[in-house]
């Protein structure tokens, strides 16, 4: 079982290390993000907690003048997001380093902004809003993307299939209210457009997909998870008026 998981792992890494993007977003979203934020200066300190391969960290770089860090647990996506920064000369103000989101070395109020894009569902939003408060400077922001259910009711379906990935899925107002509770001023919150799933990444990650299936042709388990990333784009596709991926912005208190 320990060697599917980590099987799994491997395949998910594959299958999103050419991607530009990791998870659901645009360079629109982050940039509009962006611009609920003042007082950020070119001595401002940002980190973009689980990185990836930096798509949406370049985005921030190029729009603001602070140094930025990028974290990310695996090793390989910070190695393209490094050759990224170099890509586009930002190597003096931002760098990726390999780390933890839940275990950070920083040091406490050592940031202006701390950012992430799709993983702070990972490790719980509520748990995540409370851990990361403390690297927070006072009146420093977050920005965080979460999926977020649109209704208060939905199908048993789609409600099942987000349980049985291990997420706690709760209503942009409760997630709102959590922030409040977690030490931050509420800003903005809006829900991401169709096409950041769509365009952005699951038609990118199909096509990624497809390389895998031709690679390990007849292997089994390569076959049992990709279809399980179809399903999770039929069920998009079926149910996306009741859930999406949502910004959330704050300043700590």
């Amino acid at each position: 079982m320990e060697n599917i998981h980590s099987a799994i792992i491997d395949l998910v890494i594959e299958t999103h290390i050419g991607l530009e993007r990791q998870g659901p977003g645009s360079p629109e979203m982050t940039i509009k993000a962006l611009n609920f934020l003042d007082n950020l200066d070119n001595i401002s300190r940002i980190v973009d907690l689980a990185c990836g391969t930096g798509g949406q960290t370049m985005v921030l770089a190029q729009n603001i003048t602070g140094n930025i860090i990028g974290v990310d647990h695996c090793p390989d996506f910070i190695n393209i997001f490094n050759k990224n920064v170099r890509k586009l000369n930002l190597q003096e103000r931002v760098k990726g380093i390999v780390g933890s989101m839940e275990n950070l070395s920083f040091k406490k109020e050592e940031f202006d902004l701390i950012w992430s894009e799709g993983a702070i569902d990972n490790i719980g939003f509520e748990k995540g809003l409370n851990y990361w408060n403390g690297f927070l400077k006072k009146n420093g922001y977050i920005a965080v993307t979460c999926p977020s259910w649109f209704t208060d009711e939905r199908p048993a379906e789609i409600e099942k299939f987000w349980n049985n990935a291990g997420s706690r899925l709760d209503t942009i107002g409760d997630n709102i209210s959590i922030m409040q509770k977690s030490g931050y001023n509420f800003v903005a919150a809006y829900t991401l457009p169709e096409k950041c799933w769509t365009d952005n990444y699951f038609i990118p990650r199909e096509a990624a997909e497809k390389a895998l299936l031709e690679k390990y042709k007849g292997n089994k388990t390569v076959e049992a998870y990709i279809n399980a990333e179809k399903y999770e784009v039929e069920l998009y596709s079926k149910y996306k008026q009741y859930y999406g991926y949502a910004f959330y912005i704050g300043k700590k208190i």
